[in-house]
């Protein structure tokens, strides 16, 4: 099943496009819903990875590694549940927008992905590229860490380094693609993880799956690392969608936390930078007025903290067994940051997302 896509902004509507000719990004025209109630978690067969909540994607399965089902673990030193998502295929979540937006590139044709991305994403789209057979260009900056490059490498996808921030790789990435759609070639097929509306209809699942888990019972809140917002969006889209089918009756609150001196939706652009959460540090999010409206809907709220205060969570998560990479535990340091402001009292039921795995 392929679906037409549709500005979000001025209502054009194309097969297949990276953006609209207004500069906005685009959206499935319709997106599916599931007819009667919502069935037992046992009815769901997890070896179908993100499928098994195929009523709700706009996307058939072409590709998958098994994606998807992580485990929520209770973390009473946190006063928290933590789902953890960095035991995915490649280590983080990002393999849920992967098997998703791979899965769209070959439904149209695509002969070679391409995807800008500090590591985790790049990671992601190498290997579904790969596992589906297409060939893969991963745009990073210069200062991507030696692991992250290694596993972009490592399963064939090559590595296109360019010297500057995250905007500049992009930027670089971006004019490959418009170059291929000028010349009609599917050759450069954009499997952005900031752009792509197939990605968030992976993302989608994390909400879906975690409200599955508990019986159909969503938390209080959900505290996210936010850079593109390619998990708070998933995760809001799919909390919305449940509600739309009547499986659940109300949204958790969206607490993102950010990165200081990057974090344009908490109002810290300062001289003071957390270089530490690198997965995040991204100042200007294609998406970011979704992404206001999502924390706006849900009376969420956006915090940023320091690269001090992730070193701290980190060591701390580490000491419990949980092996995670900084930007994982920049939501934890963003947890004890809504609990020190009275955002969060204890005992309220909080989600955590452990994002991606120590590199």
């Amino acid at each position: 099943m392929s679906a037409d896509l549709v500005c979000s902004v001025c209502d054009r509507t194309y097969a297949d496009r990276w953006r609209c000719s207004c500069g906005a990004p685009l959206e499935f025209a319709s997106e599916p819903r599931p007819d009667g109630p919502a069935p037992d978690f046992s009815a769901f067969d997890s070896r179908r990875g993100l499928w098994a909540f195929s009523e709700f994607l706009p996307v058939a399965r072409h590709v998958t590694l098994g994606e998807g089902f992580t485990p929520l673990v209770d973390a009473p030193e946190w006063d928290a549940t933590f789902k953890l998502e960095y035991v995915s295929p490649t280590g983080s979540f990002k393999d849920r927008g992967a098997a998703t937006v791979v899965s769209r590139a070959v439904e149209r044709g695509a002969d070679r992905v391409v995807e800008d991305s500090s590591g985790n994403a790049g990671a992601a789209i190498a290997a579904y590229a790969a596992r589906a057979g297409l060939d893969a260009d991963i745009y990073v900056p210069v200062s991507v860490t030696a692991a992250k490059r290694r596993a972009i490498e490592a399963v064939g996808a090559r590595v296109v380094e360019v010297a500057g921030d995250r905007e500049t790789v992009a930027a670089a990435c971006r004019n490959v693609v418009e170059a291929s759609e000028e010349r009609r070639s599917s050759l450069a097929w954009y499997a952005s993880h900031a752009w792509n509306p197939a990605f968030f209809a992976g993302t989608a699942t994390f909400g879906i799956e975690l409200a599955a888990q508990r019986d159909w019972s969503v938390p209080d809140a959900v505290v996210v690392p936010l850079g593109h917002g390619t998990l708070l969006l998933g995760a809001y889209r799919g909390f919305r969608a449940l509600v739309e089918a009547g499986w659940t009756d109300r949204m958790p609150r969206l607490l993102a936390v950010q990165a200081a001196g990057y974090a344009p939706v908490a109002g810290h652009l300062g001289p003071e930078t957390n270089d530490l959460a690198d997965g995040i540090r991204v100042r200007e999010p294609v998406r970011r007025e979704a992404v206001v409206d999502a924390i706006d809907a849900t009376d969420g709220d956006a915090v940023a903290v320091s690269s001090d205060a992730v070193a701290r969570a980190r060591d701390a998560l580490l000491a419990r067994g949980f092996d995670v990479e900084p930007t994982a535990a920049a939501a934890v340091a963003g947890l004890r940051e809504y609990r020190d402001r009275g955002v969060l009292e204890g005992g309220t039921d909080v989600v955590v997302p452990l994002t991606g795995r120590g590199k």
